[in-house]
């Protein structure tokens, strides 16, 4: 199993593919070329087709806040849960205090 590829190593890739494409050769030569599969290619193209490497560097980051902010509102859901259950408010809204 290979290791995963930073955004930077996708973003270069995806460039020397285009370059490759450009001096006439198909999209599966180049990608061969590269080490990627087509499939590959048309994933990261679709993901980081546009980028340059600050804004795939910044992508990562806002994914990164986004995946830790979703945990925290699924904790909090969680323990709201509890709370309601322990009061016995099952299924009604909580009380406004």
């Amino acid at each position: 199993m290979q290791k995963a590829q930073t955004a930077e190593e996708i973003i270069l890739k995806l460039r020397k593919i285009e370059i490759l494409m450009n001096q006439g050769k198909s999209v599966r030569q180049s990608c061969r070329e590269e080490g990627i599969s087509d499939h590959t290619y048309y994933k990261w193209r679709r993901e980081y087709g546009g980028l340059n490497v600050d804004q795939a560097r910044e992508l990562k980051k806002l994914k990164e806040e986004n995946l830790r902010l979703k945990k925290a509102v699924a904790d909090l859901t969680l323990d709201k849960l509890i709370l309601n259950e322990a009061l016995g408010i099952e299924g009604k809204k909580s009380p406004k205090y």
